[in-house]
């Protein structure tokens, strides 16, 4: 790990490449957020929620996955398989204890992958406007003009209102999601789990978060479809509520001991890890 001096460190991955973060030490169960594609650590969710654990002294980390934001790489050369072995370093690596994965579009379907390889670290689950396996549903909004650009050159444009040049979608990245689709398959999770999703989301359908919890295998769970919001759901309104659903989570936690449990778990884990070296 180094840091560059301002708020951001970096994490070193094998290979040379880094990961851009921010963390701050603090109680548990911690909060780690994951973005959404073509989103990084600094947007206004990310930053809500490092203010809400700062306040209440609770850890927290957020950062770039490779491609993104302050991290190395090149978007156009990654994949999903790419930012699930980041995700899943970060929670390795840079957060200990129980922690409540808050995942953003993208990065709800990262943190569904995450609870499939990782349920032992991870208590409580919050998905913001959805996105799992969103990769499959652009491929059928294609045209015959992009479907010829992928095939002749590996890539397409898709236009976007929120950057100034098109998204680029390439067949490494279509590939990678395919072989990462999670929904139509039971995903078991025990911890709680909230899916908030924006009737006025007009990238990613509402239905989208429906389908996730039909997955989804969890004794409590629920979708809180949010009249007038949008797909960043990022106005003040939609933070305040993003923040106490997370302290809702934290009250639930606290009251099962699932927290308790799961550091038991981990802490027994690593005597078995340390007596086998």
């Amino acid at each position: 790990m180094s840091t560059n001096g301002s708020n951001e460190s970096y994490l070193e991955l094998p290979g040379g490449a880094t990961l851009a973060y921010r963390r701050r030490e603090g109680c548990t169960p911690g909060v780690m957020f994951l973005g959404g594609f073509m989103s990084d650590m600094s947007g206004r969710k990310a930053l809500a929620l490092e203010a809400y654990c700062r306040d209440n002294r609770r850890a927290f980390v957020a950062f770039d996955y490779r491609g993104h934001g302050l991290s190395s790489g090149r978007l156009e050369e990654l994949g999903v398989d790419s930012w699930i072995e980041d995700s899943l370093m970060v929670l390795d690596t840079l957060t200990d204890g129980a922690q409540i994965l808050v995942g953003s579009s993208m990065g709800a379907w990262l943190l569904t992958l995450c609870l499939q390889r990782r349920p032992q670290r991870i208590a409580a689950a919050l998905g913001l406007g959805s996105a799992p396996d969103f990769i499959d549903a652009m491929i059928h909004t294609l045209d015959a003009a992009q479907m010829s650009s992928l095939a002749r050159h590996g890539y397409c444009e898709l236009p976007t209102r929120y950057a100034d040049r098109p998204y680029r979608l390439t067949q490494r990245l279509i590939d990678s999601a395919l072989a990462h689709n999670v929904l139509g398959q039971p995903i078991d999770f025990p911890g709680p789990v909230r899916l908030l999703h924006g009737l006025a989301d007009e990238d990613v359908p509402w239905p989208r978060s429906i389908a996730l919890a039909g997955a989804l295998r969890s004794p409590d769970l629920e979708v809180r479809l949010i009249a007038g919001g949008d797909h960043r759901l990022s106005s003040d309104e939609d933070l305040r509520r993003i923040c106490a659903t997370v302290d809702e989570l934290v009250g639930l936690l606290r009251r099962s001991h699932r927290t308790e449990a799961l550091q038991k778990a981990g802490d027994a884990q690593l005597d078995q890890t340390l007596a086998g070296e």
